[in-house]
Formats: C-alpha cells, structure tokens, sequence
C-alpha cells in the first residue's frame, strides 16, 4: 500500500513504533544479559515516547496533512515478520532488536525526505539519528565477549 498522504505516513509510523515497542517488551523477557534486557527497558522507553510525538504531530498538523500528496513511499517496503520463537539466546535478541532499529531507522529517514512540512521532516529526521546511535550501541553490545558467552 502506498503512503501517499501525511495522515496515511504518520498512521504507519505510530504503528511500526507500537510493533516495536510490544517487540521489546516480549524480548526483554528472552534475554539474559542484563545490559541486553536494560538497553531494551531503554529502547521500549524511548519507543513509549516516540509514539506520543507521533500522535502529538498529526493532531499538531492536521490542518496542512491533506494540502500536499507525498509519492514515493510503500508500507511494504518496511514490513518485516515479527514472530519470536519461544527459545532465543541472546544473540538471536540482539539480531532480532537490530532489525527492528534499522527499520525503523530506513522509514524515519526516507519518510523525512518527503514530507514537505519542515517541522515534521525535522522531527523524522532526529528519530532516524536516535536510531543510528542505536544501532551504534547494538554493534558494540554484539561485539561485548561477555553477551556472546550468555547466549
């Protein structure tokens, strides 16, 4: 489907955020590093904050959101399968929550350079660079010898 209209984007990104946060909430339960079940507390946070904004911005914009069609832009390119297994070391956590940052981050980012109202490609934008770090601390949990012992 296409998001072709800046309420139809700002519906997508509220629900991608909620898929994530719910994610989170159901890895946090899977993990078994402590740093990775406090980095998903913190991601499900920022999550929890995220979808407010999101919710702020359309209602803050309602009255600009029909005047300009946006193109471009395709739900199903940011789709992706979220079932868990019941068993998942913390590798498979990890992989699992990078996956769901990049999509993220891919949407924000694209999203931004289409929507024409500067404060809400602003606000984007910054969601996508939150999401870079956290990739960035992702890695670097990934590459921690004590996390790859735990799985």
């Amino acid at each position: 489907m296409a998001l072709s209209t800046f309420g139809a984007i700002m519906g997508f990104a509220a629900e991608i955020i909620g898929q994530t946060k719910e994610a989170y909430e159901t890895l946090v339960g899977k993990a078994k590093s402590p740093v990775l079940r406090e980095t998903l507390q913190a991601f499900s946070g920022e999550e929890g904050k995220n979808y407010s904004l999101m919710e702020k911005t359309r209602r803050e914009n309602v009255t600009e959101m029909i005047l300009e069609p946006i193109t471009g832009l395709h739900q199903q390119d940011y789709e992706i399968n979220l079932k868990m297994p019941d068993s998942m070391g913390d590798v498979d956590v990890l992989r699992a929550v990078m996956i769901l940052e990049e999509r993220e981050r891919k949407f924000f980012h694209d999203a931004a350079a289409k929507v024409s109202l500067p404060e809400v490609a602003r606000i984007f934008r910054k969601i996508a660079q939150k999401k870079d770090g956290n990739l960035t601390k992702l890695q670097d949990l990934g590459l921690n010898q004590s996390l790859k012992k735990n799985s």
